[in-house]
């Protein structure tokens, strides 16, 4: 006759899957388990921090926000007052073109900004959980519990603190906009980035113009050549033509000062907005996120790298994508 042994199993290897509300039985305790039936899940160790300072990241977060729009105004309305009068005093044909031409750059960069910092940058989709019969099987699947908003948050939803919220493929979190950039508003940044990109091109181009036309004679010093290398003539060169410029600044109009700043002003800005958005580019070429790109250093996932993810993220028909060059992952080529 055969011996039955009978095992009893300890009370912590009984665990609930919150996805479900099913009761699992390990063979040996695991904080992190996945369920076998929603496929959720969960995470014993993970606790609800404090958000400290979440109202002092929102005030400085709108604090960006005004000095950004104060910014944008000053360059349309200084830029106007500025520089056309010199403009328009050339042909008036060059007048009314360049009119258009900054109506329809100031449109789109605030419009575009607009939308993306006083729109949701994309809320998860809400799902039904927590009890066996209204959750079916695989229908969260890889799904977490975001303590925060005591809710599912799927495998690309990432929780704010400074917005307070899950973000639906959340790129970054942005202080310039006081917003997050995520799959509702992330083409919108996208477009923004273009649009002020160009803008700040052109009124550096039409500033340093006008420019021209209101500086005054530049009044330079005598040039000692006849010694030293040819270093030491460069910076001596350099020296004197910078100091004619101080001397000859002293002697500009309002005017001429307004478009020196915008000059430079516009010139900074459009270089960090210029590696911003080749940075976004690269990552969308690469069909990823910020985050994203983070999470995947190190692992061994392959990643499809080409110009349909490009197409495909700024709503390009299907018809068009077959017409792109794909390239494939040397990773995957290398295993071949």
């Amino acid at each position: 006759m055969k011996e039955l042994h009978v095992t009893s199993v300890a009370e912590e290897h009984e665990m609930t899957c919150w996805g479900c509300g099913s009761h699992l039985l390990l063979s040996s305790y695991a904080p992190i388990f996945k369920c076998g039936w929603c496929g959720a899940i969960t995470n014993q160790n993970a606790q609800k921090s404090e958000n400290k300072g979440f109202l002092w990241r929102r005030l400085l977060d709108r604090c960006f926000v005004c000095l950004l729009i104060i910014f944008m105004l000053f360059v349309i309305c200084g830029g106007v007052w500025a520089a056309y009068p010199i403009v328009f005093s050339i042909s008036n044909y060059w007048g009314i073109f360049n009119s258009i031409t900054t109506v329809l750059l100031s449109v789109a960069t605030t419009s575009t900004f607009i939308l993306v910092a006083f729109r949701c940058a994309g809320a998860p989709p809400v799902i039904q959980w927590g009890s066996y019969r209204v959750v079916g099987k695989g229908r969260l699947e890889d799904y977490t519990f975001c303590h925060y908003c005591s809710k599912p948050k799927s495998p690309r939803t990432h929780h704010c603190r400074s917005c307070g919220m899950c973000i639906l493929d959340m790129d970054h979190h942005c202080p310039f906009i006081g917003n997050c950039v995520g799959a509702a508003n992330h083409r919108s940044f996208i477009f923004f980035l273009i649009s002020a990109v160009a803008s700040t091109l052109y009124v550096s181009i039409l500033s340093a113009y006008a420019a021209c036309h209101l500086w005054p004679p530049l009044k330079l010093g005598t040039l000692n050549i006849s010694r030293g290398s040819s270093n030491i003539l460069a910076f001596n060169t350099v020296k004197t033509i910078l100091f004619g410029f101080l001397r000859s600044a002293e002697f500009l109009s309002a005017r001429g000062f307004v478009l020196a700043y915008l000059f430079v002003s516009c010139l900074s800005v459009q270089i960090g907005l210029s590696v911003l958005l080749w940075q976004q580019l690269c990552y969308i070429y690469q069909g990823n996120t910020y985050l994203s790109h983070l999470s995947s250093q190190g692992s061994d996932a392959v990643v499809q790298r080409d110009c349909q993810n490009i197409a495909r993220f700024f709503g390009f028909s299907h018809s068009a994508l077959r017409y792109l060059p794909r390239f494939q992952n040397p990773r995957k080529r290398h295993k071949k």
